[in-house]
């Protein structure tokens, strides 16, 4: 990927979308119009792509269920897996695989989920998406400490380090293992959980700690979506290797203990340059000549997606839903682009192609190797088609004139502790500091300022596009949302009501190294 140049940047700067002080090699980190990010080369040769086939991770069976609840057991662990042909790779794994395995709910069911940590270090557990209790959200200090402190005690300095707040102690912690509750009073959606530890989101997510949750309801079952061998959840990541087959990421403290944070350009965001879906580089799938349900989901840390198939074909790709679930009606699209923690529900009806045709998954924020994602090959027999409905689900349109508050943030590079880092209203993260407080059964409309790429994502409550700059929303903005993809130099507006539970709650960038740099901050529902 091209990075922006100094002219650009100052051009940009003048403007009164950059935020000063950013020194000249922190703007040789950022993307041109694609991605906020510098990619890290891997040591390793590059796998051929197209050889190995598409795998799913498994999905997780309750280990017990009553009346109201199902239960599940996940232990964090460090596992080992052949990713590069020939190579280990270590990994940090729910249930031993990568991505971790599905948890599916129903709609007026709870899910409690004991996560017992068998990491070196602490983790914390977010579902992303879920409107949860705060002490289930995965509030960033809310640890759970490793069953063996042995390596985190050999390790820790007792001081503060970086900005200071990986040090938190006044969190919700615990040792060893904590149950989360998720009521899921909530519609149908891909959802997926990751690891949302303080300052340290980036490398763990890095490393393995994301798997996917798809919550269900009445309303989709009654659309008769492809399912079975027809729905495939695709999670999207990038990763970069050394020349063992370890996973390469430019750790300030590679013991991930103190020193949070990356160097140099890289804190801009940290791009691969090998494309994964399910944990597979670059993989083949062989499919019939039917309509697939496909969740995208983009989980890497800070690279942007610009989807297509390729050979296109006469209305290949319909939108039925995004993060916070179905859309209103269908939406036919010849690309598609997420930011990181988005997710896009389509479906793809491959009965337009001739029975052996490849079609591939292209990335067109990608270049070279990266501008492939996957392969599609569609097999014999006849084409059956799948009747798309004309309505999908009744969704309520938030109103600004029901708007109580108004609320502007602005998300830009800055400066925390004298390191380049990224800020929130020109403030980096303090648990102790909030940002908004709102009233529960509220509606407010926040206008979000971007000087570069930054998803922001709200926890607790999903959120309506009002508009970006002078216009509406965008071609991608449609639905509930929890991620909105800002672009440089964008003023968006957003409609959010506030409902489901009270308590701190925290809103940030999801480029992974933004927000271990500081782009995060608190609400407060009372």
């Amino acid at each position: 990927m091209s990075t922006i140049s100094r002219r650009t940047f100052l051009g940009i700067a003048a403007a009164g979308v950059a935020a000063a002080g950013i020194g000249v090699p922190f703007v040789r980190g950022i993307a041109g119009a694609s991605s906020t990010g510098k990619v890290l080369p891997s040591r390793a040769p590059l796998p051929p792509p197209f050889r190995r086939r598409l795998t799913f991770p498994p999905v997780l069976r309750p280990t017990r269920s009553d009346a109201t609840t199902d239960y599940y057991d996940i232990a964090q662990s460090v596992e080992r897996a052949t990713i590069l042909p020939g190579l280990s790779t270590e990994l940090w794994a729910y249930n031993g695989s990568f991505p971790g395995p599905t948890i599916r709910s129903r709609r007026g069911r709870t899910v409690k989920v004991r996560h017992t940590n068998n990491l070196p270090l602490p983790t914390v557990v977010h579902l992303h998406g879920g409107r949860t209790p705060q002490d289930s959200d995965g509030y960033p200090t809310d640890y759970v400490y490793p069953t063996d402190m042995s390596y985190y005690t050999r390790h820790h300095r007792h001081q503060q380090t970086g900005s200071g707040h990986e040090m938190v102690t006044g969190g919700d912690t615990r040792q060893g293992e904590r149950t989360y509750t998720f009521p899921l009073q909530q519609r149908a959606a891909t959802l997926w959980y990751h690891d949302h530890r303080m300052d340290f989101t980036g490398p763990s997510v890095w490393r393995g700690l994301a798997g996917f949750h798809l919550h269900h309801d009445d309303e989709e079952a009654d659309l008769r979506l492809p399912d079975n061998e027809h729905e495939l959840p695709l999670m999207i990541t990038d990763r970069s290797f050394d020349t063992d087959g370890s996973l390469l990421y430019p750790s300030l403290d590679p013991t991930l203990v103190n020193q949070h944070g990356v160097h140099g350009d890289y804190v801009a965001g940290v791009l691969g340059d090998v494309m994964l879906v399910n944990g597979t580089p670059w993989p083949i799938a062989p499919v019939d000549r039917g309509t697939y349900r496909i969740r995208l989901l983009n989980a890497c840390n800070a690279r942007r997606l610009s989807l297509r198939l390729d050979p296109a074909a006469p209305s290949a790709i319909t939108q039925i839903g995004t993060d916070g679930g179905l859309l209103a009606e269908p939406t036919r699209h010849d690309h598609l682009e997420l930011a990181p923690a988005q997710r896009f529900d389509v479906l793809v009806d491959f009965s337009h192609y001739a029975p052996g045709a490849e079609v591939t998954l292209v990335n067109d924020f990608g270049t070279a190797a990266m501008g492939q994602v996957m392969r599609f090959v569609v097999g014999e027999g006849r084409p059956q088609t799948f009747k798309v409905p004309d309505r999908l689900s009744a969704i309520p349109v938030l109103r600004p004139a029901d708007a109580v508050a108004t609320r502007k943030f602005d998300f830009r590079a800055g400066d925390v502790n004298d390191h380049d880092g990224w800020l929130i209203s020109q403030a980096p993260f303090s648990p102790d500091s909030v940002a908004a407080h709102v009233r529960l059964g509220s509606t407010e409309i926040w206008q979000l300022n971007a000087d570069f790429h930054h998803p922001v994502h709200i926890h607790l409550s999903p959120f309506q596009v009002l508009a970006r700059g002078s216009g509406g929303p965008g071609p991608f903005d449609a639905g509930w949302k929890d991620t909105i993809d800002l672009r440089p130099g964008e003023q968006t507006k957003i409609l959010i009501h506030f409902d489901g539970y009270r308590g701190k709650y925290v809103f940030h960038c999801h480029n992974l190294e933004h927000e271990d740099m500081a782009m995060m901050a608190n609400l407060v529902v009372t």
